[in-house]
């Protein structure tokens, strides 16, 4: 409000747009909060300054300026029209006419406008998209993905995120007619977009639809396995676990180890999340069928950090959300907190022990003998079998 009442007062139109109107709407959470105006970004910096409300030049040549009040930070963006588009990125003009902005934005659910007072203004039947859960580009939609064909992506993001039913008809042979686009787009941007569809509520299905119009072989470049992704969201579920993305991103798309390495690459992702890939590989013996000795060698082994993504791995692979056991092996750290070895290469040393590589290996038959014992040998056994060794 104290931003839209600055911009009005000084004899400008200004209007909450896209996200944050369609998330009320639909009783979603709300994050970002942009703002439309038919201020230029000139003027939105003078009249902030004059309202004492600090102002960032975000993004000028797209008619951007992020405005700060209350400590949060609004995007306050002109009114724009496209004047030239790559496939990717527009060259825009800035306008004062609502319906020529509205006009250029993706799908209709996004190209509403609430001023002030609470009154939303539809120019492209929104609203009525909002109420049929209808996820529908803007006029003609082979159109609206020429001007940008990360909109193949956010088709189906959007659809699992708000729609209902089958993807729009129209949108889908629009996307299949402009499947080449989807070389011109990076794997960053592919990447953003296809973790938020994963994570999407309507996932599942959503995804299997990309897999049956072959698209998402295009987009992964790699066999994908919906109904291995299904399994992983039954699973995520019946675990308790919020979802994740690098799981089921592995549950899609890694059939077998090889593809995690060109997965990755192809996505351009992070060492981190590199490094979470699991692929769901089926034959894994980390099942309930395990000994309980055998899960804490195994645990100890790996890691409680890596732990849980391994076992959500093998319950995907070899399991069914339905089968409550695997619960148990998933929360084996909580009940069993991992040990570490009671000896240290100073201990051998002080007990007579030269130092040098004779150590290590040492350390390494004395680890031997306590994961086989279960764990149970304290420091002062370990030291005398060191004492029995020829």
């Amino acid at each position: 409000q104290t931003v839209l009442r600055a911009l009005t007062a000084a004899g400008f139109e200004a209007r909450v747009v896209g996200g944050a109107v369609r998330n009320a709407l639909l009783g979603h959470p709300i994050s970002d909060i942009d703002i439309a105006t038919t201020a230029t970004p000139d003027e939105v910096v003078t009249v902030a300054s004059a309202a004492g409300l600090r102002s960032i030049p975000t993004g000028l040549a797209h008619g951007t300026v992020t405005v700060l009040a209350e400590g949060q930070a609004f995007e306050v963006t002109t009114l724009r029209a496209d004047v030239e588009t790559d496939g990717r990125h527009a060259r825009v003009a800035f306008s004062r006419d609502w319906s020529t902005d509205a006009s250029r934005r993706d799908f209709t659910i996004n190209a509403l406008y609430c001023s002030a007072d609470g009154t939303v203004h539809d120019l492209v039947g929104g609203l009525a998209d909002i109420a049929a859960r209808r996820v529908r580009f803007i006029g003609d939609a082979g159109a609206r993905i020429r001007e940008d064909y990360l909109r193949i992506l956010r088709l189906f993001r959007f659809h699992a995120a708000y729609g209902t039913g089958p993807v729009d008809r129209a949108g889908l042979a629009a996307a299949i007619d402009g499947r080449d686009g989807l070389e011109r787009l990076s794997g960053e941007r592919i990447a953003a977009e296809m973790r938020k569809l994963l994570l999407a509520p309507d996932a599942g299905p959503v995804v299997r639809e990309m897999s049956e119009t072959g698209l998402l072989t295009l987009i992964l470049r790699v066999v994908p396995r919906p109904s291995v992704l299904e399994t992983a969201i039954a699973v995520e579920a019946a675990a308790g676990l919020s979802g994740d993305a690098m799981l089921r991103l592995s549950a899609l798309a890694l059939g077998v180890e090889e593809d995690a390495e060109l997965l990755s690459n192809r996505l351009k992702l992070s060492t981190e999340e590199s490094a979470q890939l699991m692929p769901i590989v089926y034959g894994s013996d980390l099942t309930p069928a395990l000994p309980a000795a055998d899960r804490r060698r195994r645990l100890y082994r790996i890691g409680v950090a890596r732990w849980q993504r391994a076992v959500l791995s093998s319950w995907i692979a070899n399991g069914s959300a339905a089968d409550r056991s695997w619960i148990d092996l998933l929360r084996l750290p909580d009940s069993w907190p991992v040990p570490r070895l009671p000896v240290r290469g100073a201990d051998l040393i002080a007990a007579g022990m030269p130092a040098g590589p004779q150590v290590g290996a040492a350390l390494a038959r004395l680890e031997a003998y306590w994961l086989a014992e279960d764990f149970k040998p304290d420091r002062d056994a370990l030291l005398a079998r060191l004492g029995d060794e020829p």
